[in-house]
């Protein structure tokens, strides 16, 4: 008997015991799914993280309070907070810090703004940032019309925006030429629009290109609370030299900070291509949980496929019987009923990788991450499925193999 052979007996049992066959079928697509479903959703976020983190390269730093940055739970522990970067202790860091390289000051102002132009509105959910004249190029952003901020619009401020592409296809039914020069209405005031962003896409349902920026005293006056945190992030001008220029920020923030010998640095220091390795360290409990629940799940339905396949032996004792006298061998029939365990296992793993993808992608989708198809998780459910069936079905099939075919036959 070969394989096609023993297969073909596998799916026909599965038919004549369709209700037995398709509750276990169920249980084993659900633990797949839940295994490859989380674990592709966080592919894909990580991704899409790691697309967008890639444009900063690695000569780029940025500077944060002690625990408001995306170190500040590494590991799973909240750091003390410390206490936000002033207006006037970020310009000062910017103006002190002597090192080749150039920083970048920005503030995030209100992520829920609408924006107006004439009779055509924004819905409220529009990000408004504070920046520098670096901010542009230090973040990647390129101007698909118009110009930068000046250094000097950015010290004094000035009602002039650079706006995104979502806005331009909003405001302006997406001429980005038609947008120069005309005055948009904000919350706070009306602004001459000056530039126009390139489209930069979505990442973790954030839009980059639903976005006004203005400058930073502008963005000081109107929305500068006590409280308010500077962002600052330098780009290296020399990649190889970022240790030497993160020492030297380090040094030049504590002058600024006030901080003596003793004290201990209330900010952190993040690299961009080290804000990836910490977003992956905290994405270890969810691969974790994921795991526990197709582990819990796949033990069920194998305790359950066993029964079947005890179920399935008593029932065919007869069958099995002939078969020997036939001259099929214990061998035989143990891979028959391997064979069949085996099979069962793999239709629901296929059914749970199927709706494992395609749960996975949708939720990434609904963050804006890219549709990744996840062949490493495939072959580790395709894997587990077979080492699910082997197993639950080895005692049922080891027990089917040592019946006497005389008493089986036998038997009524």
């Amino acid at each position: 008997m070969n394989n096609l052979e023993n297969i073909n007996i596998a799916l026909s049992s599965v038919r004549d015991n369709w209700l037995r066959a398709i509750l276990t079928l169920v249980i084993i697509a659900f633990g797949i799914m839940a295994l490859v479903g989380i674990l592709t959703a966080i592919d894909t976020a990580i991704y899409s993280l790691n697309d967008n983190l890639s444009y900063l390269g690695a000569n780029t730093f940025d500077i944060d309070p002690a625990g408001r940055g995306v170190s500040g739970r590494r590991d799973g522990r909240q750091q003390k907070q410390g206490d936000p970067f002033s207006y006037q202790q970020a310009t000062e860091f910017k103006e002190r810090y002597d090192f080749p390289s150039d920083v970048s000051l920005s503030l995030y102002c209100s992520g829920l703004a609408t924006i107006k132009y004439e009779n055509e509105e924004s819905n409220p959910n529009v990000t408004v940032f504070g920046i520098d004249e670096n901010y542009l190029e230090a973040r990647a952003f390129n101007l698909n019309h118009g110009r930068n901020f000046t250094g000097r619009e950015a010290r004094n401020g000035g009602m002039v925006t650079i706006i995104g592409s979502e806005m331009v296809d909003v405001l302006f039914a997406g001429n980005g030429d038609r947008a120069m020069g005309k005055y948009i209405t904000t919350p706070n005031g009306k602004y001459l629009v000056i530039g126009v962003l390139e489209s930069k896409g979505s990442s973790m349902n954030q839009s980059e290109d639903r976005r006004i920026l203005i400058p930073l005293q502008t963005a000081k006056r109107y929305y500068g609370a006590e409280r308010t945190n500077y962002s600052i992030m330098v780009s290296v001008a020399d990649a190889s030299r970022i240790d030497a220029a993160i020492g030297e920020a380090t040094t030049t923030l504590r002058n600024v900070r006030g901080l003596s010998a003793g004290d201990e640095n209330d900010f952190e220091v993040s690299k961009s291509d080290g804000l990836l390795d910490i977003i992956k360290d905290n994405t270890v409990y969810l691969r974790l949980a994921a795991i526990s629940i197709g582990f819990i799940t796949l033990l069920g339905a194998a305790i359950g496929l066993m029964n079947i396949m005890l179920v399935s032996v008593t029932e065919r004792t007869r069958e099995i019987g002939i078969r020997k006298a036939l001259g099929a061998t214990s061998k035989n029939i143990l891979i028959q009923f391997l064979t069949e365990a085996v099979v069962i296992c793999q239709i629901g793993g296929i059914l749970g990788i199927i709706l494992g993808v395609m749960i996975g992608n949708i939720v990434s989708f609904l963050f804006g991450s890219a549709f990744l198809f996840p062949w490493l998780w495939i072959t580790v459910a395709l894997i587990t499925c077979t080492a699910v069936g082997l197993l639950s079905g080895l005692y049922p099939a080891l027990r089917a193999a040592a019946l006497d075919p005389i008493e089986s036959l036998r038997y009524e």
